[in-house]
């Protein structure tokens, strides 16, 4: 089988996406597809390619602004694959057009994942734009997809409440599974390091939920509400920013009354030999060796910067809890990857992961701040044993329906049904 993926981004521009095609093409691979990768050029394609190895993976050149280019390399570059297949990840790009015209070319089958961007936040945000989109070309593009692929049930339905009546199936985000140090260690260890982290990591935007996050962190951090422990514990936001919004979150600490640290240098090559600078007076690689600067170790809130890698890899591991208080999800890998490593996660209903609350990996967060508040508070009140014991629940989760050599098989035997018709 000749399978094309194709998307916005090859880089961590793409975010989540960037993790998950990635993965899936890697995975396939191992089932013996012949996977090749088609995507728009951007300013981190030259830095994150060589990720993409042993996958053949090609950025593409483009005419106009982004949001409404035009790719004739890409065209040309389809047209000579002649793929039996093709899978669209996103929308609301230039790649989504290159798949179509594939389909009235050469009447090459193909799948769209929106990856989330049907949901109804989704929709709201740049809504004029995304209208005009549609109307010029992803509405006949969704509608002349083979099939659907939807990462959870809300998704789905979102696909339907947008007016699509193609066949849909429901197939989850994967992630790989690193070694996990035994948890008495886990237990023992952490805990002689300094404050325990409550961990974000992912794209800093606004639907992210992070500025009623911190305000409900101010009011923890405040005597009055006497949740034990509390001073114990720091906020680490470790992530690419977009539209200036980690400025906004830093003034909005300041104006809460919380104690910042900012990580000046980030850790942007995306490989395991990066180092971490911190205010000309950190050794490199040194968030790796878990040795923070007392000023840090001091801080409410710790913001670390974009981490790629064996960087992003020690942040989970140093961390005693994760948080995604978002508005809106796909089906996040940043809860996947938490759970893989074997940490307790506080998370929204948006996140679209009730398996988590049900096997009790989870805390359920809603969007307001008293449940925000009792959610934390219940997290920051648990004994070692006790955070450790969630953990290894999502770790189990993981496991037994989240590896991407399973979601590997479920996405080929798909492939294969959509050929067959």
């Amino acid at each position: 089988m000749r399978l094309a993926l194709t998307t916005g981004s090859l880089s961590r521009d793409a975010g989540g996406l960037f993790e998950s095609v990635r993965a899936l093409g890697k995975a396939l691979t191992e089932r013996e597809v012949n996977v090749r990768v088609y995507g728009l050029w951007d300013k981190h394609w030259e830095l994150d390619k060589k990720n993409w190895l042993p996958l053949e993976a090609e950025a593409f050149s483009y005419i106009g602004p982004r949001a409404s280019a035009w790719s004739p390399q890409m065209d040309a570059a389809l047209d000579q694959a002649e793929s039996d297949l093709i899978h669209l990840h996103g929308l609301w790009q230039y790649p989504s057009v290159a798949t179509r015209r594939q389909w009235t070319a050469r009447r090459t089958p193909y799948l769209i994942s929106p990856r989330g961007m049907l949901d109804t936040w989704a929709l709201g945000n740049s809504r004029w734009k995304k209208v005009a989109a549609a109307w010029l070309f992803e509405n006949a593009v969704l509608r002349d997809a083979a099939c659907l692929h939807a990462l959870c049930d809300s998704e789905a339905a979102a696909m339907r409440n947008y007016g699509l009546k193609n066949r849909i199936e429901i197939i989850p985000n994967g992630v790989n599974l690193p070694e996990l140090d035994n948890a008495e260690s886990r237990r023992a260890d952490k805990p002689s390091r300094g404050r325990r982290q409550l961990l974000f990591l992912g794209r800093i935007h606004p639907k992210k939920g992070l500025i009623r996050a911190l305000r409900v962190w101010a009011g923890i951090q405040n005597s009055k509400f006497k949740i034990h422990h509390s001073m114990q514990w720091q906020f680490v936001i470790a992530g690419w920013e977009q539209g200036g919004h980690e400025a906004e979150l830093k003034r909005l600490c300041a104006e809460l009354g919380l104690k910042v640290f900012s990580f000046q240098g980030s850790v942007s090559s995306g490989n395991d030999s990066s180092d971490v600078m911190v205010r000309g007076d950190l050794k490199p690689n040194s968030y790796k060796l878990q040795i923070p600067p007392q000023e840090a170790q001091n801080a409410d809130v710790v913001f670390v910067g974009p981490a790629y890698g064996a960087d992003k890899e020690a942040l989970l591991q140093s961390a005693h809890a994760f948080i995604l208080p978002s508005v809106s999800e796909g089906l996040p890998m940043s809860v996947l990857e938490a759970w893989a490593a074997g940490l307790p996660v506080v998370m929204t209903p948006e996140c679209n992961l009730p398996e988590g609350f049900a096997c009790r990996a989870a805390l359920e967060i809603r969007n307001d701040e008293d449940s925000f508040r009792q959610g934390l508070q219940t997290l920051l009140e648990m004994t070692d044993g006790e955070l450790v014991a969630m953990g290894l629940c999502g770790r189990r989760l993981v496991e037994e329906k989240f590896t991407w050599s399973k979601v590997a098989a479920q996405m080929h035997r798909l492939y294969e049904e959509v050929m067959d018709r």
